[in-house]
């Protein structure tokens, strides 16, 4: 069977609904601006969308789902980046380069989104909470990388922790940023600062 054929008995049967994730999220985004997460619903989100609340729970699991809903995605593309990388890099060039990359193929086209987010993260203490375990969550598993790299557990370890924050502060200096510089350019130079830091410069 072809997409094609797939896709015109989908519409028949009054399943698809053009770019329903996208305009879920966007309309998610707005009412979260406009009226703090806590005070949007979900129905009130399907509705701005046009669509229906079971829609919604198709595409998210809830309505924190719309700011982390990529989080799988985006370890997974950062594993296979540490995975693949030069043997010749130390381990936290090795998790910069990962970072680097992230920044350059997914951010860089989610500027506006990524500002947005990050504002409605830290006007409620329980998406702050949410965001440390995600990036908990990426550093152990970069560090996991690491180690079937063949790095040692505690330098695994230590690589990812400091990749990690040079990509959280790279990540607040990029959204921040009114001059279009890229974030794995932020990155780099909060690199060579914890290199300089390390060496006693």
């Amino acid at each position: 069977m072809t997409v094609t054929v797939i896709v015109r008995k989908i519409e028949v049967v009054g399943r698809w609904e053009p770019d329903a994730r996208g305009r879920l999220a966007s309309a998610a985004m707005a009412l979260y601006g406009e009226r703090g997460f806590d005070n949007t619903t979900v129905e009130e989100i399907a509705a701005r969308a046009g669509l229906t609340e079971r829609t919604f729970f198709r595409y998210f699991a809830d309505k924190r789902e719309v700011l982390f809903g990529g989080a799988h995605e985006l370890q997974e593309f950062l594993v296979a980046h540490v995975l693949e990388a030069p043997a010749a890099l130390s381990p936290l060039e090795v998790i910069a380069t990962a970072y680097m990359s992230a920044g350059d193929d997914i951010f860089e086209a989610r500027r506006d989104f990524s500002r947005a987010r990050q504002a409605i993260i830290a006007a409620n203490t329980e998406l702050q909470e949410r965001e440390l375990i995600k990036l908990a969550t990426l550093n152990a598993a970069l560090a996991e990388a690491l180690r079937r790299r063949g790095v040692g557990d505690s330098a695994a370890s230590l690589a990812a922790e400091a990749g990690g924050s040079a990509f959280r502060l790279g990540f607040e200096r990029w959204i921040e940023d009114t001059k279009g510089k890229p974030m794995s350019t932020f990155i780099r130079e909060l690199l060579d600062e914890l290199k300089a830091v390390a060496a006693g410069e």
